[in-house]
């Protein structure tokens, strides 16, 4: 079976646009992100899904520094976005992730893709965040390429098309969903990239992890945030936008 990360990127973002794009020490956050997905040891390929937009073309250009697989599709349509890019290459077994991640852990997605293909005949959707334990910026998703089709197929909610994964999920019914788990809840915290505020406590994670360990772990961020219980509060007030906003 073939795993393929497929990550949904571009620079039109609502509440910092380019966010993908922004750098800290020099580099982009979607390159830390890429380097860090190369770790993950059960994926076999990983995807940048962005768009049609010309605004996009940085981010092609990027992947093609990089050697990183690339597609584009559309921008409102991302459910589509990932079928088309899941079809082109060849996916088995689909990894949800997004941009805004850019520190998320490989061991994490290891975690989900592992507890997916342990349980392959008894669920068709896994997540890490429909009941968050998992800091909010590890999130993953993992599911067959067969409900990714169904989904393309059928679902005709504007929110359903644009989030790629309610249609699943919001289904319990039709789809057995599993849910992945910290022991120690850890779901207070805030490690994605959707506002300044947020770019600045990302920021700050690198900046002082990076240098030292570029293989920097989730418990590596809960470590340094314990010596900095300060830096939380940066973007602690951010809400995290609704389905279908």
């Amino acid at each position: 079976m073939r795993t393929v990360i497929i990550v949904q990127a571009r620079m039109t973002s609502t509440r910092l646009p380019g966010k993908v794009l922004k750098t800290v020490l020099g580099k982009p956050l979607l390159e830390y992100q890429i380097e860090r997905l190369r770790r993950v040891k059960l994926a076999d390929e990983i995807v940048i899904a962005t768009t049609v937009n010309e605004t996009d073309q940085p981010i092609v250009e990027l992947c093609q520094r990089l050697g990183v697989s690339c597609t584009r599709g559309s921008e409102e349509d991302v459910l589509a976005r990932y079928y088309e890019a899941a079809k082109q290459y060849r996916a088995d077994v689909v990894v949800r992730v997004t941009s805004d991640c850019p520190v998320i852990d490989p061991e994490v997605i290891d975690e989900a893709i592992r507890f997916y293909l342990d349980r392959q005949g008894e669920c068709d959707y896994v997540s890490n965040g429909l009941k968050r334990t998992y800091p909010r910026g590890m999130d993953a998703e993992v599911f067959p390429f067969r409900v990714l089709a169904e989904a393309y197929n059928e679902a005709v909610d504007p929110p359903e098309r644009e989030h790629v994964t309610p249609f699943i999920y919001r289904r319990p019914q039709r789809y057995r969903v599993a849910n992945v788990m910290l022991e120690q809840n850890q779901g207070n915290h805030r490690w994605t990239v959707d506002t300044l505020e947020d770019l600045e406590l990302v920021s700050r994670i690198i900046a002082d992890l990076y240098p030292v360990n570029p293989s920097f772990s989730m418990q590596d961020i809960l470590d340094l945030l314990a010596r900095h219980p300060d830096w939380s509060e940066i973007n602690a007030h951010i809400e995290q936008k609704k389905l279908g906003q």
